[in-house]
């Protein structure tokens, strides 16, 4: 072992406990092994630079110390042939590794393909459990477009914020402008559908009124196609999917076979596959 002190982190590998401290560890945090000896020089650089890097990823890896005089067994195991050799244990399985003493940034880059640090990891978390709003979307993209302005990928994802932020006509606006390789994007698509079905709720009457005009006339079919895409929008999707497949069903040719296109466009909005497969069965069984 090296001068270091022994840490959580940092701990002497033998043969008695390389099953439980090496392998089976491994299955829930990775363990780097350093095959190492008194009388080799590098090793006493690379030693300390590994113990270093171990105490600074606090814990999202741990390092095993292998003497190989004083572990030759465990060390004809692994096939040493010179030291320092250096090996990544994973999932109870070798992942990876090195031979000789590789300076810090190499270092830091091996450990990088493999082992993200703690902090890192929680801040993702953290990241993820509070996701941005649409307006946070929109400005970081905005930022972004005019740090990379050839970047086209980052025009659609303006496009989807400012659909989710409401901002329909800055959407469309965004949409329009987009290259042709991305106008075909399956993302590209469910937008134009969103933004179909939300312009044809401009000037529309609230969903109370609408229900009124179907309580007094069911055949106003205007009234019905209209409550269909506003229950859609407003998160009840299988009712708004049911007012157009009674559309469908009783007045199928109104205003050119309006209740199939919306339709259709429900169904590029929509995420759940399930929902989705079962109203095009009924659209289906009424059209052939």
């Amino acid at each position: 072992m090296t001068d270091a002190t022994l840490t959580d982190h940092v701990f002497d590998v033998d043969q008695q406990t390389f099953e439980t401290e090496v392998l089976q560890a491994s299955l829930t945090t990775p363990v780097l092994v350093d095959f190492w000896a008194t009388w080799c020089e590098p090793c006493k650089t690379l030693g300390p630079m590994l113990e270093k890097l171990a105490a600074e990823y606090n814990g999202a890896f741990r390092l095993g110390k292998v003497d190989v005089d004083k572990q030759q067994e465990l060390a004809g195991m692994f096939g040493i042939r010179s030291v320092p050799t250096v090996v990544l244990v994973k999932d109870g399985q070798v992942l990876d590794g090195f031979a000789g003493a590789l300076p810090e940034g190499q270092l830091r880059e091996f450990l990088s393909r493999h082992v993200q640090p703690l902090e890192a990891a929680e801040q993702a978390i953290e990241q993820e459990a509070v996701p941005e709003n649409p307006e946070q979307a929109i400005d970081r993209l905005q930022q972004a477009i005019a740090a990379e302005p050839g970047k086209s990928e980052l025009k659609l994802e303006l496009a989807l914020a400012l659909m989710h932020a409401g901002q329909t006509d800055a959407a469309e606006a965004a949409l329009m402008a987009l290259p042709a390789n991305l106008a075909i994007d399956a993302r590209a698509v469910r937008l134009r559908s969103e933004l179909d079905l939300a312009h044809a709720l401009k000037d529309a009457p609230t969903r109370a009124e609408l229900q009124q005009r179907l309580q007094t006339d069911a055949g106003d079919w205007a009234a019905r196609d209209q409550l269909g895409v506003r229950l859609l929008l407003e998160g009840d999707a299988e009712a708004g999917l049911e007012q157009f497949l009674l559309i469908l069903q009783k007045a199928r040719d109104w205003n050119e076979g309006q209740a199939r296109k919306r339709l259709l466009a429900a169904f590029a909005t929509l995420d759940d596959a399930e929902l989705v497969g079962r109203y095009r069965r009924k659209m289906a069984s009424l059209l052939f």
